[in-house]
């Protein structure tokens, strides 16, 4: 099959995926750049698109690789020339699809955004004067269950006023436990600080006035439960106002929590515990974060941590 055939499939391909499958333009314009690689990768070798072989997708991923191009970049490449070949092959084109067990490199894994302890403490400690008191006390509470906690936004919302058979978690400031349903419907307690206590007090108190018969323990304005986008908006706003330089989302305060209790305690079970994770290997990149800490508060203080000029 000549170049020209070769692109000739490769634009059938696309206008498959354009009519049949009805993709983005956007999408297709992608896959496009993706499949011209596999055809420039195919003429440099002097094979024809039907006959490249898993050893070539192999070396074609090495050289990628080797050009600095990162695991989920090549992942996005193998996934657009794998359903490329599924279609050839659903056509009798090919025998076999050279790309289907072929695997991008692993990327390293991103270290979770946390904030520093000072600047945990000023969200926390913020407060605004000038906001509704209802709202403020509810967003208090919200801060220091998010950070004190370490529960996700959606255990957060999830979370009833009082205990009940229907309840997915629920509050116990007699026993200053927050009962949640976490990932893959497991329950655990976390305990609750006594700033996290006092906040929910004061927000009770208050409560009543917005809540309605809804037994959620943070609602909105309407009375309804809070939305884990109003939670993350809320945040975002409160964390501008705090003076703080990156805005904070929710999952920053649990990475937050776990960081900072990991540092104090050393105790990495305790905070798997705490964050609900099934496998400790979720838990241990907090360890990564605590390194940092470690290194930086080094740099900063050993007389031997820097090179003279």
């Amino acid at each position: 099959m000549t170049v020209d055939a070769d692109a000739a499939l490769v634009e059938r391909y696309l206008e498959h995926v354009r009519v049949g499958k009805r993709l983005a333009q956007r999408t297709v314009e992608l896959y496009a750049l993706d499949l011209q690689k596999l055809l420039d990768n195919a003429q440099v070798a002097g094979v024809p698109l039907a006959r490249v072989q898993a050893v070539h997708v192999r070396r074609w991923v090495a050289q990628m690789h080797g050009a600095g191009r990162g695991g989920r970049g090549i992942a996005l490449i193998l996934s657009g020339w794998r359903g490329f070949y599924r279609w050839l092959g659903l056509q009798d084109l090919v025998g076999s699809n050279p790309v289907q067990d072929i695997k991008a490199p692993k990327s390293p894994r991103p270290l979770p955004k946390a904030l520093g302890v000072d600047d945990a403490m000023r969200l926390a400690d913020h407060d605004d004067d000038d906001a509704d008191p209802l709202l403020e006390a509810r967003d208090v509470a919200i801060v220091e269950l998010l950070y004190g906690c370490g529960l996700r936004v959606g255990e957060l919302v999830g979370l009833d006023a009082v205990a009940s058979g229907t309840a997915r978690g629920w509050i116990d400031l007699d026993a200053g436990e927050a009962h949640v349903l976490g990932k893959g419907s497991k329950r655990r307690a976390v305990p609750i600080g006594h700033k996290a206590v006092e906040a929910l007090q004061a927000w009770l108190a208050l409560r009543p006035q917005l809540a309605g018969n809804d037994p959620a323990l943070f609602v909105g304005r309407g009375g309804k439960r809070l939305s884990a986008q109003s939670v993350w908006l809320r945040l975002r706003r409160r964390s501008g106002q705090a003076g703080l330089a990156t805005p904070v989302h929710p999952h920053m305060l649990r990475h937050s929590f776990a960081s900072h209790v990991l540092q104090s305690s050393g105790d990495l079970r305790a905070v798997q515990e705490l964050l609900g994770h099934a496998n400790i290997a979720t838990t241990q990149v907090y360890t990564r974060l605590d390194f940092q800490h470690l290194a930086r508060a080094y740099d900063a203080a050993h007389p031997r941590a820097h090179r003279k000029r």
